[in-house]
């Protein structure tokens, strides 16, 4: 449990300055460039999948050990 929070808090704080910079996104408005890594252990930028629809979406994993 306490390494799930400490990665949850080590992403927040790699991503803060990025949402500080962005501001806030209205309906329709283009993402900012950025990238992430992935659970398949890539490194996923935007740029990657220009022209398709993207999903972004992170969730700890449900009764894991970390």
């Amino acid at each position: 449990m306490i390494k799930a929070l400490l990665l949850v808090a080590g992403l927040c704080l790699m991503l803060a300055p990025a949402m500080a910079m962005a501001g806030e996104l209205g309906s329709g408005a283009a993402a900012p460039a950025f990238s992430l890594p992935g659970s398949d252990g890539k490194t996923h930028t935007l740029a990657d999948y220009a022209g398709k629809a993207v999903v972004v979406a992170w969730f700890p994993k449900a009764f894991t050990g970390g």
